[in-house]
C-alpha cells in the first residue's frame, strides 16, 4: 500500500490534517501516514516556518569523494534512461546537502531552482521539513513524500522518494538517492526505482572500495566473534565498534582511545598499553595494524581490542602527551557533559600551574564558578577574591591596589574586562605588573573574565599579554543535558529538598535556548519558588510566561507583552484557543499565527 501513489482524496485529506496539525487542532489519524505526522512533530521541534523554506548553502561542496564517483556513471545511465521525463535524479551526501541533479525538464528545473533544491543546498530535515531526502536519512530508510505531505508549502507541488545509501562495508549511511517529479506525475514505480539505484550505487561502492577496507572489515570481524573484549577498527575513513564497547566507552572515553591507538599505530608495534581514561577507568589498549596484500598499513588501518584494567599494574604506559587528564570533580560544579567537563579540566590544569589565564563566555555561564572550583580543588584554605570591574568604576585602581597589595591572597578574578576604559587598563597593568615584582615565586593565581559583548571596547592587547591562556565556557544551550542535574540542584538550595520537577516540566525546560545561560535558569527557578510553589512537584504552568516559549528570535518589548499575554490566556482556557482568541480580542487565525511565531507550547485542550 505504501508503494502506491496517493489518489485527489488522499491528497485533499492530508491537505486537511497538515493544515489541523499547523494550527494545533486534532488530526485523525486516518488522514496522515505515521512517518508523515511523527516528520510534522520533528518539524515543530526544530521551530521551522511551514510558509517559506531556508536553507543553509556551501558554496563549493567537495565532489571528489567515493560517493560521488561511485555514483555518477549509475545516475548518468539513469537519467539517460528517463529521456527527458520531468523526473529529477538527485544525490547527497549523508547530512542531506545536494551533490548532484541532473534534470531533463526545464520547468521542473526551474521549479527546483526556486526551492533550492540544488547543488550545495541542505534537505536535512530540520532545515527543510518534510521531505523526501531529509525524512529517509532521519529515518534511516526508504522514504516517499507527496504534495501536501511535505512541512513547507513551497514543496507542495513536488512528490519525492528518497532511500539512504549505505556503505557496503561498515552500513553506515553516507547519502542519499532522491528521486523528485511534479505531484500530479507521481507514480506508483517512483520509490521502486530509487531503490533500485541505491543499490546499484551501493554495489558500484563495493567494486571501488579499496583491499585494504575490505581486509579491515574481515578482520573485525574475525576479533568481534574471537574476543570478549571491546574492539574497534580504525582507518582514515572508517570506524566499527563493537556492542560492547559502544555501550562501555563514551565519547570523551572513545576519542582518548583512538588517541592512544594513533600512536600505537604509527609506531607499528603490537606491545599493549595501560591508560587512564576521562572517565577514571582503566584500560588496556592494544592494536593490531592490518596487512592488505603483504602490504602492512602502519599509522592508518587497525584493530583496537580494548579490556578492562585495574591501575598500577606494571604495563607500558603511554609515552607522548597525549595522556587525557582524569575527569575532574570540582566541588561546587553540576554537570557531566563533555563541553562543560572539557572547560573544566582546562581551567583545573591552569590553575594547578599557577598559569594566569582568560576565561570567556556568554553571560551566566560560569566563568567566576569555575575559577572558584578550580582555586577550592588545588588550595581549599587559601584567599580567593573577585574583583568587578564594571561595578567598581574610578575606584578599581584603589581595589586592585588593596587586594594584591595582601600577600595572604592566592587567587583574583577580575571580572568583565571588557568594560574598562583605558584608565582601568592602565591601573589594572600597574597593579599586575606591581604584584610580579613584588612576589615573583609564587604570584597569585589570576583570572580575567571576558563576556565579548562589546565591539567597541579599549584596546586590551598588552593586558591580555600577561595572560598566555584563553579558555572558552561553553553557553548552556551546548550542553543543554546539564539541566537535568541543575534543576535538582538549584531546587535543593532554593527549597530545602522540598521541591521538585515533573518530567513535563523538565523537557520544557531543556527545550529552552537559555540566553541568560545558568545564571537565567536559576533566577527562573528561584521566581518559581518565591511567587508560585514552595513545595510540591513543578508543573508546566508554573513556569513563568518566557519558560512557555521556544524562541526563535529576540522579542521587542511590546511582543514579548503580547506573547506573555497569549500564554496566560491559553493558561486560563485550559489550552482552548477559541476562547483564548475571543478573550484577548482577537480572531482565532491571528492567535494561530502568533502562536507559531513566538513558539508557543500551549498546554493541551
Amino acid at each position: 500500500m505504501d508503494e502506491l501513489a496517493p489518489s485527489m482524496e488522499d491528497n485533499r485529506r492530508a491537505a486537511t490534517a497538515r493544515l489541523n496539525f499547523l494550527t494545533l487542532d486534532p488530526v485523525r489519524q486516518q488522514d496522515v501516514r505515521p512517518p508523515i505526522l511523527a516528520s510534522w512533530v520533528r518539524s515543530r521541534r526544530w521551530k521551522l516556518p511551514a510558509d517559506r523554506i531556508t536553507l543553509p548553502y556551501v558554496a563549493d561542496p567537495d565532489l571528489d569523494l567515493p560517493l560521488t564517483r561511485s555514483a555518477r556513471p549509475v545516475l548518468q545511465q539513469l537519467h539517460e534512461n528517463l529521456d527527458g521525463q520531468p523526473i529529477s535524479v538527485i544525490l547527497t551526501d549523508r547530512t542531506g546537502m545536494v551533490l548532484q541533479r541532473l534534470t531533463a525538464d526545464t520547468q521542473l528545473a526551474r521549479h527546483l531552482d526556486k526551492v533550492s533544491l540544488a547543488p550545495g543546498f541542505s534537505y536535512a530535515e530540520e532545515f527543510a521539513g518534510t521531505n523526501g531526502i531529509g525524512t529517509a536519512l532521519e529515518g534511516g530508510g526508504p522514504m516517499h513524500v507527496f504534495g501536501h505531505e511535505h512541512y513547507a508549502e513551497d514543496l507542495e507541488d513536488l512528490a519525492c522518494a528518497g532511500v539512504p545509501i549505505k556503505h557496503p562495508v561498515n552500513g553506515k549511511t553516507i547519502g542519499a538517492i532522491d528521486l523528485t517529479c511534479w505531484r500530479k506525475d507521481a507514480g506508483s514505480l517512483l520509490m521502486a526505482l530509487a531503490k533500485t539505484t541505491a543499490e546499484n550505487i551501493r554495489v558500484a561502492l563495493l567494486k571501488d572500495s579499496s583491499a585494504r577496507e575490505v581486509a579491515l572489515l574481515q578482520a573485525y570481524l574475525q576479533s568481534s566473534r574471537r574476543l570478549s573484549d571491546m574492539v574497534i577498527a580504525v582507518d582514515d575513513d572508517l570506524l566499527l565498534m563493537n556492542a560492547r564497547a559502544g555501550r562501555s566507552l563514551d565519547a570523551a572515553d572513545q576519542r582518548a582511545v583512538l588517541g592512544y591507538a594513533a600512536e600505537i599505530l604509527a609506531r607499528g608495534t603490537t606491545e599493549a598499553i595501560v591508560a587512564e581514561l576521562p572517565t577514571g577507568a582503566w584500560v588496556r589498549i592494544m592494536c593490531r595494524p592490518v596487512e592488505s596484500g603483504g602490504d602492512v598499513r602502519h599509522g592508518g588501518a587497525g584493530i583496537i581490542q580494548v579490556s578492562p584494567h585495574s591501575a598500577g599494574l606494571d604495563i607500558s604506559r603511554p609515552a607522548s602527551g597525549h595522556r587525557p587528564p582524569q575527569r575532574p570533580v570540582l566541588p561546587g560544579l553540576v554537570g557531566r557533559s563533555a563541553p562543560w567537563l572539557g572547560s573544566s579540566r582546562e581551567v583545573d590544569n591552569a590553575c594547578r600551574a599557577g598559569q594566569w589565564v582568560v576565561l570567556t563566555g556568554e553571560r551566566g555561564v560560569g566563568k567566576v564558578a569555575l575559577a572558584r572550583a578550580a582555586h577550592h580543588q588545588n588550595n581549599p584554605a587559601g584567599l580567593f577574591h573577585v574583583v568587578d570591574a564594571a561595578r567598581v568604576g574610578d575606584g578599581l585602581a584603589a581595589e586592585l591596589k588593596e587586594e594584591l597589595g595582601d600577600d595572604s591572597l592566592q587567587a583574583l578574578v577580575i571580572r568583565h574586562v571588557e568594560r574598562l576604559d583605558a584608565d582601568g587598563v592602565d591601573a589594572t597593568l600597574e597593579a599586575l605588573y606591581d604584584v610580579l615584582e613584588r612576589r615573583p615565586a609564587e604570584p597569585p593565581w589570576i583570572a580575567l573574565t571576558f563576556t565579548g559583548e562589546y565591539s567597541d571596547t579599549t584596546d586590551l592587547g598588552e593586558l591580555l599579554s600577561l595572560f598566555p591562556l584563553t579558555i572558552e565556557v561553553p553557553p548552556l544551550r551546548h550542553h543543554i543535558e546539564d539541566v537535568r542535574e541543575l534543576v535538582p540542584y538549584f531546587l535543593n538550595q532554593l527549597s530545602h529538598g522540598e521541591l521538585t520537577c515533573g518530567p513535563d516540566t523538565m523537557q520544557q525546560l531543556m527545550r529552552s535556548a537559555w540566553p541568560g545561560n545558568t545564571t537565567e535558569l536559576c533566577q527562573m527557578l528561584k521566581q518559581v519558588v518565591v511567587r508560585r510553589r514552595r513545595t510540591g512537584v513543578i508543573s508546566p504552568a508554573d513556569l513563568p510566561a518566557r519558560a512557555q516559549v521556544i524562541s526563535r528570535r529576540s522579542l521587542s518589548q511590546l511582543e514579548a507583552l503580547e506573547r506573555d499575554a497569549i500564554i496566560r490566556s491559553l493558561i486560563a482556557n485550559e489550552g482552548h484557543k477559541g476562547r483564548a482568541a475571543k478573550s484577548l480580542g482577537m480572531s482565532r487565525a491571528t492567535i494561530y499565527r502568533k502562536i507559531h511565531d513566538y513558539g508557543i507550547q500551549p498546554p493541551q485542550a
